[in-house]
């Protein structure tokens, strides 16, 4: 453990306790450091105060901590399909088999990685401070996709609040196996954990879940259908598909088709602007894969 001691900076005048302590320590987890000040290993002053506790100039905060975990945000310089930018987020389109977060077995070749890069490295920052790519929602490793990241704390706590209130839209575009009779529906059932399975799946019991869905066309043997997630449950859109008898070409743990990816994408993202409050909205087309999958496996 290091013991770090800090002086506030006058351009840091009323910013929150974990908010100076997100942007010193930018490669360590944001878990972590609210843990150290709620176990008190933080000091302001030589006080213990809590996550919240405004900042004023000259203000000495001491802090005790494991520099060694700094690894979460390890930049690495990797391509990126952005599709906005600004002071404070960025709107990329996400691409199939990249993981959204390093994890104890993959700690490389993550969006997070990446984005440190471009946040940090790329643009040359040389002021002690650090971008932290601010997390409000993910998509799975084989989902590709529009995805929003805060730039800063401002931004994560303003989109944070919009994804749980809902007020941010999400669609997803899945070619699944089968033809899909009716032209709009949904599938409105529960979902939860089978332990002795180590999945997710329908479940009497389990936690509301809602998908509505819309076909966009039909193939000789698959449909592309436009998929909106209500509700937010785990691997919700690949179990509700299954469940209806279409399960998503690629995922063969669910009875799909054998293919290279998973097809399944996010294909548009709207939100309001944390700062301006302009409402946006972000698309991403149809994957060529897609249309791969439905000539190489002859489904058209």
């Amino acid at each position: 453990m290091d013991r770090i001691e800090l002086v506030v900076r006058d351009d840091e005048r009323k910013k929150r306790l974990e908010d100076l302590l997100f942007d010193r320590f930018g490669g360590l987890s944001k878990m972590y450091l609210r843990a150290l000040v709620r176990d008190g290993k933080c000091e302001v002053n030589g006080r213990f105060e809590n996550v919240g506790y405004r900042l004023s100039p000259n203000d000495y905060v001491e802090i005790e901590l494991d520099l060694s975990r700094e690894n979460s945000m390890r930049p690495q310089e990797l391509p990126l399909d952005i599709l906005f930018e600004d002071q404070q987020l960025i709107v990329i389109n996400k691409p199939t088999e990249m993981l959204v977060h390093p994890t104890n077995r993959d700690k490389s070749g993550t969006l997070l990685n990446a984005l440190s890069y471009h946040f940090n490295k790329r643009s040359g920052l040389d002021n002690g401070e650090v971008i932290r790519p601010g997390l409000v929602h993910r998509l799975d490793k084989g989902t590709s996709g529009v995805m929003v990241i805060a730039k800063t704390a401002r931004a994560h706590r303003s989109l944070s609040a919009q994804f749980q209130k809902k007020y941010v839209e999400k669609r997803y575009l899945a070619l699944v196996a089968g033809i899909v009779r009716e032209d709009v529906g949904e599938v409105d059932d529960p979902i939860g954990r089978f332990a002795e399975e180590k999945r997710w799946n329908v479940k009497h019991g389990g936690k509301p879940a809602l998908t509505k869905y819309r076909v966009r066309e039909r193939f000789a043997r698959t449909t592309l259908l436009e998929l909106e997630p209500i509700t937010g449950r785990t691997n919700q859109l690949r179990i509700h598909s299954a469940h209806i008898g279409h399960p998503i070409v690629g995922d063969t743990a669910r009875g799909g088709m054998d293919f290279v990816r998973l097809c399944l994408h996010a294909f548009r993202l709207s939100f309001w602007h944390p700062v301006t409050k302009e409402a946006l909205t972000f698309e991403s087309g149809v994957p060529e894969s897609f249309g791969i999958a439905v000539s190489a496996n002859g489904l058209t």
